[in-house]
């Protein structure tokens, strides 16, 4: 049986919310409440990938797994690359990449992911998606759209909307138009042997223009299973009014 494996990756840098990772929540580091969610989604297997001494420390002194990786990888798969090696993890096993400023991700949702992959062996990858509702995000280039075909399985993500309604829009762009649209949510699993040859490929010109790097392995022939998760989990922390938002939800939970 594939074993099961959470990696967090955890920067210390960001431009907009520096040392990130460990901002106060609720009386905590951040990086502790998205170690809380990992281990109540029932997997013991959880590590956090952090390329930051000052990170590790925190993780290490509260009794959890971490490594310290290369401060040189460009993209998260990469980092999650360098941990699945070095802990010598079977080519089947299923590593899952929860971000590190995610305080709020339903343990379920990670269970769901982990149940896409697990059940379908020719599937290298997993990912989920939400369904769109407002005619403003199908056409926000910031939120990135996905579209799956027969048995989930992913044909494209895009910054465009898309599927494209070419009729629906020819009349009114400013309505939602009729059809199902999806969300991508950029949360992952992976089979070991996937994980460990998407570093190796060259990027595809369609990564480097929508720049999303999903597209590489979706390029190169990979299958990537899509999933559909009815409500969007809450948003990650990436400003300070987020912060103060997580912080309040947090804090109204813990009574």
């Amino acid at each position: 049986m594939a074993g099961i494996h959470i990696v967090i990756p955890a920067r210390y840098a960001s431009t907009r919310l520096p040392g990130k990772p460990l901002l106060n929540i609720a009386g905590k580091p951040m990086i502790l409440h998205v170690l809380d969610r990992a281990l109540e989604s029932g997997y013991a297997d959880v590590v956090v990938a952090t390329d930051d001494q000052r990170i590790a420390d925190v993780v290490s002194a509260s009794g959890h797994q971490v490594m310290l990786t290369s401060p040189d990888h460009e993209t998260g798969t990469d980092r999650l690359a360098e941990v699945a090696t070095k802990h010598g993890w079977a080519s089947e096993d299923i590593v899952v990449n929860l971000q590190g400023d995610e305080p709020l991700i339903p343990p379920a949702v990670i269970q769901q992911l982990v149940s896409l992959l697990s059940g379908d062996d020719a599937a290298e990858m997993a990912t989920l998606m939400t369904p769109i509702h407002t005619i403003e995000d199908l056409l926000n280039p910031n939120i990135v759209k996905a579209v799956a075909g027969e048995f989930q399985q992913a044909l494209y993500f895009s910054r465009a909307p898309i599927p494209y309604p070419r009729d629906a829009f020819a009349v009114d762009k400013s309505v939602m138009p009729a059809g199902n649209y999806y969300r991508h949510l950029g949360m992952y699993a992976y089979r070991v042997k996937a994980l460990k040859t998407i570093p190796t490929l060259p990027p595809t010109a369609l990564e480097q223009l929508e720049k999303l790097e999903q597209l590489r392995p979706l390029a190169n022939g990979m299958r990537i299973l899509l999933g559909i998760v009815d409500q969007a989990p809450g948003h990650g922390v990436d400003t300070p009014e987020d912060l103060t938002r997580v912080e309040a939800i947090i804090a109204a939970r813990q009574g």
